[in-house]
């Protein structure tokens, strides 16, 4: 396992397109749930333990080597909201372009083929950790890290809110995405069926809202 192509995947940098999503936040804003550093703390906290442990452990289990296309399938069944769906596939098929740049390999070139329009982005993510020498619970962590930082990124750019104040709540948040990488990869050992299905019903509504505004700074 290389440290270094950890950092590379959970790098904000990499060309996976994540820096166009706000994971919820935009929406939030809007509706005044979301006003300063603490509001996102608290954000940031819900959105972890719910669809972010969900993430998480999908992408534990691809790392670890189970079924790409059943775990996709547990994704779909694990994402009400349309919209959420249609953001995840295409941010996994951005992802896979980017992972088969960085580190090609079989498993990523036959899910590419075999949807052709995108897997979940936390299926990806996992088959690229996998790809690159990575274990189950690195590929959380890195689920872990952009559930939060997604989000504490757009609301720099939402609120004009000070990019240290942003950063110091995902310092907070530290204990908390290791725990959570940590549950995520103990589901993942145990089987598809066994994963998590956390869910956050605000955010599903709300993304629904959101897919339909006619002006929006942020794809999701």
């Amino acid at each position: 396992m290389s440290r270094a192509a950890l950092l590379v995947l959970a790098d904000g940098r990499f060309p996976a397109g994540g820096h166009a999503h706000s994971g919820g936040a935009e929406a939030a804003v809007k509706a005044g749930r979301i006003r300063d550093a603490r509001d996102l703390a608290e954000f940031c906290h819900g959105r972890l333990r719910t669809t972010g442990l969900t993430s998480a452990a999908l992408a534990a289990a691809a790392a670890l080597g189970l079924d790409p296309l059943a775990l996709d399938e547990a994704a779909d069944a694990r994402t009400p909201s349309p919209a959420l769906r249609a953001t995840a596939r295409r941010l996994g098929r951005q992802m896979m372009r980017a992972a088969r740049a960085t580190w090609p390999g079989p498993e990523l070139d036959a899910l590419a083929a075999a949807l052709p329009r995108g897997a979940h982005q936390p299926v990806v993510i996992g088959l690229t950790a996998r790809a690159a020498g990575l274990g189950p619970e690195d590929a959380a962590h890195c689920v872990a890290y952009e559930t939060v930082s997604g989000p504490a990124t757009a609301v720099v750019r939402l609120l004009s809110l000070n990019p240290f104040d942003a950063t110091a709540v995902l310092a907070r948040l530290a204990p908390a995405m290791d725990e959570v990488a940590e549950r995520a990869a103990a589901a993942a050992c145990q089987g598809i069926d066994a994963l998590p299905a956390a869910s956050a019903p605000l955010l599903d509504i709300t993304a629904e809202q959101h897919a339909a505004w006619p002006v929006r700074l942020f794809a999701s």
